[in-house]
């Protein structure tokens, strides 16, 4: 909020994905979507609205697999508790939105990262660039 961040984690999954596609759904679009909506709910006791909540995601297949209500052979393993991340989208509660690798901030908590890169995630998760 005003160019900072002001919720994040990080911890373990709690389950065994089987594909990446699969753990981008589980942990982060659904485990997002629920701390966006707690956001949102305590962001409008406080007076505060906005017009568009975006939960942005790095994995197409993901968004796609969030967005499409059919189920198909690839997910069917996938327990029936996280698809409702289907129903907030359906219901425009959210949305989702594809952040290409250069711009997402995220990348420097789960992957090795560049000094450059490292430079571009702080700023754009609002923290302060590390100085060698």
């Amino acid at each position: 909020m005003q160019g900072g961040a002001i919720s994040w984690q990080s911890k373990l999954q709690k389950c065994v994905a089987l594909s990446t596609t699969e753990a981008k759904f589980i942990v982060a679009a659904t485990e997002a979507c629920k701390e966006l909506l707690w956001l949102k709910r305590m962001l409008a006791e406080i007076g505060f609205k906005q017009e568009r909540y975006a939960l942005l995601c790095d994995s197409q297949s993901a968004i796609h697999l969030c967005q499409n209500s059919s189920y198909h052979s690839r997910s069917k393993h996938i327990d029936v508790r996280y698809h409702w991340i289907r129903d907030v989208v359906n219901l425009k509660k959210l949305e989702l939105a594809k952040v290409h690798t250069n711009d997402n901030g995220a990348d420097m908590m789960t992957k090795e990262v560049t000094r450059g890169k490292l430079d571009v995630c702080c700023q754009i998760a609002g923290l302060v660039t590390p100085s060698m």
